[in-house]
Order: structure tokens, then C-alpha cells, then sequence
């Protein structure tokens, strides 16, 4: 599922803001952009998005900036190096009979004297704590709009639910009436491949029992209504379903591939292209949920 969350917090000398973007994935994938100061706190980072996410492509960038009071650089001041950049200067002087002496901003313009570093380092105590708060509430922001998003998806699942759940019982009650037909169907057939001849009725009985059993698609329906069930119990219940709820649909895609190859009733068939054209729009659907 879509979802944006925004959230800094400031400390006393530095702020911490994260952005995090979430979108549709099968499984868990997270990019992490963390500054410099904050890279060691990368697997505690990464634990704590894990434990708030299951699913979904997450774009995570932190950045890291000092407050208003504090210096955003550091300046260094290399005396030893100035020290000796004037006495070789002096001494140069001297050897040339060239009267005066450097003058400071000479002496500040040389390689090395002056350097400009990065600011006092960040204490990895207040880097965890700062980044810890700011990741959560962005998180909570997003999961926020995951949430909104979720409840839209489930309702379209659910009437999709509904409309297979209907179909399966409705192809349960066209088995026995497929089952007589066929068999109906299969004693006309040899009776007029036969013509005269005498008919064994036990043999006959068997041959239909045996065909009419290759045919049979109960044990495929009786199943598809057990993964409904379960199905069911699971967009109750909430929480992250979407791993259970893909397994689920493709058992049930299986069952009805069997229906499909074994119905020998135009009804029956209909009925089991239906219910794959409605597993598929579940399983688009699902592909979205946690």
C-alpha cells in the first residue's frame, strides 16, 4: 500500500528528519538514506522499520542538520605550521636583505594553517534517540494512510469474497444434476454404438461409475470452500494477512484449474472461468495488503 510520513526532532545540537514513502511490493524492501554522522545506526534503523512494516517498497532518507545555535563547521588553527611558514619566511628575508615581516592574513592564506571541518561529532546516545522518535512518528504517519488505504482494499476483497463464495455453492448445486446427465448421456451413447447388441447392466453401471468418478469435481469444491472459510476468518481477523490471504488464492486457483479440466458440463465450466477471472482481481488486490 501507498503511504507518505514526515517527522523532525530536534535536540540540542542537532535536528533529525525523516521522509518515508511506501509502495506496493510483494515483500519487504527497504532503501535507507542515512547521513554520515548516523551510518552506525543503520541496523538499529533497519530493526526498528522492521518491526513496524511487513510489506512493501519503503524509501526511508534521514537528514541531519545542527539548530540555530550551534556552529555548523569547525574551524581548525595549525599554530606549529604557522610558526614555521614565519620563521622560513624570516629567515628568507634576512638572506635577501628584504626588510618587513609577514603580516597575518599572509600567514592565514597558507596551505594548511587554517581548516575547515565538520562540527563537533554526533554522541551516538542523542544520534539513536533523535533518529529513533522522528523515524517512529514518521512511520506512525505513514501506517496512518496505509491504514485509511487498507480499509478501501479489504471492502473490495471482501465483496469480491462474497461473489466466489456464491459461485462455489452455486456449482455445488449443479454437481448432482451434472452427474445425472452424464450418465444419462453416457448410456444413450453406447446403447446407440451397441444398437441390438445386449447390454450388460452391471458392466454398464461400472463403466458409468468409473467415468462419472474421473468427472467429479466434489472433493475440488468441498476444498474451495474450506480456503474460503479460512479466507474469511482472516479478513476478520486483520492484521498483516496478505502473505496467508496469496497462499490462499492460489490453492483456490488450483482447485478450480481441476474444476475447469474435469467439469464436463457447459454450466460447470462457465462457472469455473468466472470464479478464475474473480481469484485474479483478488489476487491484484491482495498484492496491496500487509
Amino acid at each position: 500500500m501507498t503511504g507518505y510520513g514526515r517527522a523532525a526532532v530536534e535536540g540540542k545540537a542537532i535536528t533529525v528528519a525523516v521522509e518515508a514513502r511506501s509502495l506496493n511490493h510483494r515483500y519487504l524492501d527497504i532503501s535507507l538514506k542515512l547521513p554520515r554522522p548516523l551510518l552506525p545506526l543503520e541496523p538499529e534503523a533497519r530493526g526498528l522499520i522492521q518491526g513496524q512494516i511487513r510489506r512493501g517498497r519503503l524509501d526511508v532518507s534521514v537528514t541531519l542538520t545542527p539548530v540555530a545555535s550551534r556552529r555548523s563547521a569547525q574551524v581548525t588553527v595549525d599554530a606549529a605550521l604557522a610558526r614555521e611558514y614565519l620563521e622560513r619566511a624570516n629567515a628568507l628575508a634576512d638572506e635577501l636583505k628584504i626588510g618587513g615581516s609577514p603580516e597575518l592574513m599572509w600567514l592565514l592564506d597558507q596551505t594548511g594553517v587554517l581548516t575547515l571541518g565538520e562540527a563537533e561529532p554526533v554522541a551516538p546516545e542523542e544520534g539513536w534517540s533523535l533518529l529513533a522518535r522522528a523515524l517512529t512518528q514518521a512511520l506512525e504517519k505513514l501506517l496512518a494512510q496505509r491504514g485509511a488505504e487498507g480499509q478501501l482494499l479489504l471492502k473490495e476483497v471482501l465483496a469480491l469474497h462474497e461473489q466466489l463464495g456464491a459461485l462455489v455453492e452455486r456449482m455445488a448445486t449443479r454437481v448432482p444434476e451434472a452427474v445425472a446427465r452424464r450418465q444419462a448421456t453416457l448410456r444413450e451413447r453406447l446403447k446407440a454404438l451397441l444398437g441390438e447388441v445386449t447390454l450388460d447392466e452391471g458392466r454398464l453401471a461400472m463403466e458409468v461409475a468409473v467415468w462419472a468418478e474421473k468427472t467429479d469435481i466434489s472433493e475440488e469444491l468441498v476444498r474451495l470452500s474450506a480456503h474460503l472459510e479460512q479466507s474469511a476468518a482472516l479478513l476478520r481477523e486483520g492484521g498483516s494477512v496478505g502473505r496467508p490471504l496469496d497462499f490462499l488464492v492460489q490453492e483456490m486457483n488450483r482447485e478450480v484449474n481441476t474444476v475447469a479440466s474435469k467439469a464436463d458440463d457447459l454450466d460447470l465450466s462457465q462457472a469455473a472461468i468466472t470464479a478464475k477471472g474473480i481469484l485474479e482481481k483478488i489476487r491484484e488486490q491482495i498484492q496491496n495488503l500487509e
